[in-house]
């Protein structure tokens, strides 16, 4: 058996009998002094089982750094004896600079790193144990699915009632949970995959020991194997390491938690640093309750409460701690902060997702003019398609920005493939465009079938999808092939056809559907695919706003130039989730409504839990920000391609009054500072009544639709009154038909937006909307 410590542990198993030497660059710097009274407690309570709850802004890197070293500077351990976890390689990188940096010179031998890092180290000590070589590799999401094809296919299981990645998103969460094929039964998969996906985990599990591999979440697994079926190993690790720190311990799954447990019953030196307020990432498997739980695993144990801010204004850290206090599942800290109060969180209600980036671009406008820097100001958005309205907005101002955590809008893979589809439509001779989407979703028209089209493209001199049809007349394509081929051409004929006399919005989701392409991501299990079809819905929306197809794809062309052209200072957008740890002098928040933030599909899911977790991530978004937060609701909101009335988050009324100052757009809820201010009680009750009232007080920025003549806001009373039955248009909701008639208020039947009680101000006879 190999030593896992080689040169990294010259002392070998009686090193923990020799102390490491006091470093005269740490006691010269005083390295403790400016440390508040809970920072130096959670640095010198260096034995026994700690849990440090840091809250936000509270300077939790010093204290882990500062612990690191003093372990050191005392003589409780040598490098080698410490075992360090973080969650990403930047955080191992920078821990290890800082110290460094305060001993005044580079240490060897940390035992520093990530969960899958130091779990890979270990197993490849002990690889035998596991029917592993020390040479195994570790596969990558991609060899996992194909590994996952070939078993599903070598079983005649069909793919499309169960897809691969489903399968293997199941197999990686009973890991996450720390389950192997032998802790599970078959009916602990249900029907997935008829029956049989524990016989497949077991299956996928062996070809992997035939393969020498490994997947990130065996890591972990086999490290518990082989800690709980050969106690002398483990024994062996308790000898070596004297302490174990653990940073971000909030996000951490079962097997992570199994890890440390195990690892943590020979000295007990455990010291956990997290933030459960923080705790936002349930959807990949963290579990809050690790936190929770921490001292009923460890009887004893000393918690620490940072709470000192050194981030945030005090009415920030007011609003948030206001909206977190609502948890019930939370051990509980209240954030302070000697800094001054400041500027109180604004909250601004506005019309719709138009008025709300206009405004925002406006407002950063004004702050960048009195000598704020774009790179201090941030948008936070619960979902990736609230980026677009954004984005266009910025365009429009020349404002630069970048998106952090993902592409632009538009470069987005499945905006680039719904784009792809629709240019094709438009311009058969677009080459690039049919061979992006010619095979997606599959179709079976692989690599050898369009090398064939291409070459008869060349030799003829026309355009790809009309080579494609040629071959279609004849035998040079295999036959199933040459048919799918030639249905999907039939399609575009058909497509391209009902163009001429379609509503482009429509025409788009009927090509999306009849394409597979929305059933593609329908059945992908990964936690993207919500996201893309949330912006393939989101897409629809902008097709709404141009008055033909052909005049939004020349919009997005420019679009995409300018985006390419920003340098420099840029505004900052991105989602809640990629915003962790991150901070900034300004911070939007848009979107704090029911059904968006929090998500109904986090509710749905997962109950109380699903709605806590929303509450963290607003707590998150809020503390964020230095200096001020902006959160920004919207009076109506399209979503799914109708427009609907949407309500307040109960975040909005959760917020602190004493914090907060209100303020509603021109027009809406009477406009003006705290219109809605001195406190947020029964506010989402009356919200119905408000949008009535300030759907008669004519709002100033109702949105316009292009190419049309019609005016923004209300209109004068119309000269005739509008019957039962008769057809009219609005500007928000499109066609309908009336249905009620009640003096100035009429109920009408939209086609795309369902029923709906609107001012007659507000519509005008079908027949003058063309």
């Amino acid at each position: 058996m190999s030593d896992p410590f080689h040169h990294d542990d010259p002392l070998g198993d009686d090193s923990a009998a020799m102390p490491a030497p006091t470093h005269p660059a740490v006691r010269a710097a005083g390295y403790l002094q400016g440390l508040n009274g809970a920072q130096r407690e959670a640095v010198e309570a260096l034995d026994g089982p700690v849990l440090v709850l840091a809250g936000a802004g509270t300077g939790k890197t010093r204290v882990l750094t500062t612990r690191l070293a003093h372990l050191l500077a005392t003589r409780k351990a040598t490098p080698w004896q410490v075992l360090t976890v973080t969650f990403t390689n930047k955080a191992a990188r920078e821990m290890r600079e800082r110290v460094d940096r305060l001993l005044g010179a580079p240490t060897e031998g940390w035992w520093l790193g990530t969960f899958h890092a130091l779990a890979a180290r270990i197993l490849r000590a002990h690889a035998e144990l596991v029917g592993l070589k020390s040479s195994f590799t570790i596969l990558d999401s991609d060899d996992q699915l194909r590994l996952v094809k070939q078993l599903v296919a070598a079983e005649g299981i069909d793919d499309k009632r169960t897809p691969a990645r489903a399968i293997l998103g199941a197999i990686e969460r009973w890991k996450d949970r720390g389950l192997t094929p032998a802790k599970l039964k078959a009916e602990d998969a249900g029907d997935m995959a008829g029956g049989r996906l524990v016989a497949l985990y077991r299956a996928y599990q062996e070809r992997l020991k035939t393969l020498n591999a490994c997947d990130f979440g065996d890591l972990l697994l086999h490290n518990l194997t082989i800690f709980q079926e050969h106690p002398e190993i483990l024994a062996d690790y308790h000898r070596r390491f004297r302490y174990i720190l653990v940073d971000e311990y909030q996000d951490t799954n079962v097997a992570q938690y199994l890890w440390l447990r195990l690892l943590a019953q020979g000295h007990r030196n455990i010291c956990c640093v997290g933030d459960d307020d923080q705790s936002i990432y349930g959807w990949r498997g963290a579990e809050v309750g690790n936190i929770l739980r921490f001292e009923h695993d460890f009887p004893g144990a000393l918690v620490i409460r940072l709470e000192q801010n050194y981030r945030s204004t005090g009415h920030i850290l007011g609003a948030a701690s206001g909206v977190i206090a609502h948890n019930r599942g939370r051990l509980g800290k209240t954030l302070w902060t000697e800094a001054e109060s400041g500027d109180k969180v604004q909250v601004r209600a506005v019309w719709d997702a138009e008025e709300e980036a206009r405004w925002v671009g406006d407002e950063i406008e004004a702050l960048n003019r009195r000598g704020t820097e774009l790179s201090q100001i941030a948008i936070l958005v619960r979902a990736g398609f609230q980026t677009r309205e954004f984005e266009e907005r910025f365009i429009t101002l020349g404002l630069p920005y970048r998106v952090v955590g993902g592409p632009r809008f538009y470069e987005r893979q499945e905006i680039r493939d719904a784009l792809a589809y629709l240019r094709l439509i438009v311009v058969p001779e677009d080459d690039l465009a049919f061979e992006r989407i010619v095979n997606v979703p599959k179709r079976g028209i692989g690599p050898a079938t369009l090398q064939l089209v291409n070459q008869h493209a060349r030799s003829r001199g026309i355009a790809a999808s009309e080579a494609a049809w040629d071959l279609t007349q004849t035998d040079e394509i295999k036959g199933k092939t040459r048919a799918t081929l030639r249905a999907l051409l039939d399609d575009f004929f058909r497509w391209r056809a009902l163009a001429q006399s379609m509503p482009h919005p429509e025409l788009a989701r009927l090509v999306l559907d009849e394409s597979g392409y929305t059933a593609m991501w329908q059945a992908d299990k990964t936690p993207e695919a919500p996201g893309r079809l949330e912006n393939l819905k989101e897409l629809i929306s902008a097709l709404e706003e141009f008055e033909s197809l052909p005049g939004f794809l020349e919009h997005v062309s420019l679009v995409m130039e300018n985006a390419e052209r920003s340098q420099g200072e840029m505004v900052t957008v991105m989602t809640l989730h990629g915003a962790k740890g991150l901070e900034f002098d300004y911070v939007f928040l848009p979107g704090w409504e029911e059904g968006l933030f929090p998500s109904q599909r986090s509710m749905d899911d997962t109950g109380i839990a699903g709605l806590e977790e929303e509450r963290r991530l607003a707590y998150v978004g809020l503390t964020r920000a230095r200096r001020r937060a902006y959160v920004l609701h919207a009076a109506n909101r399209r979503v799914h391609g109708s427009w609907t009335s949407a309500i307040p988050s109960r975040f909005v009324e959760e917020l602190p009054s004493d914090h907060v100052e209100a303020e509603a757009a021109p027009g809406l809820f009477g406009g003006g500072a705290g219109s809605y201010g001195g406190g947020f009680g029964g506010m989402r009750d009356s919200f119905q009544a408000d949008w009535q009232r300030a759907a008669r007080r004519a709002p100033q920025r109702a949105p316009v639709i292009e190419g049309t003549a019609f005016e923004v806001g209300a209109r004068s009373r119309p000269a005739q009154p509008f019957g039962r039955g008769a057809r009219v248009f609005h500007q928000k909701f499109g066609y309908g038909t009336v249905v009620a008639v009640d003096h100035d208020k009429l109920e009408v039947d939209f086609d795309q937006a369902g029923s709906k009680k609107v001012m007659d101000s507000f519509v005008v006879p079908a027949e003058q909307a063309g």
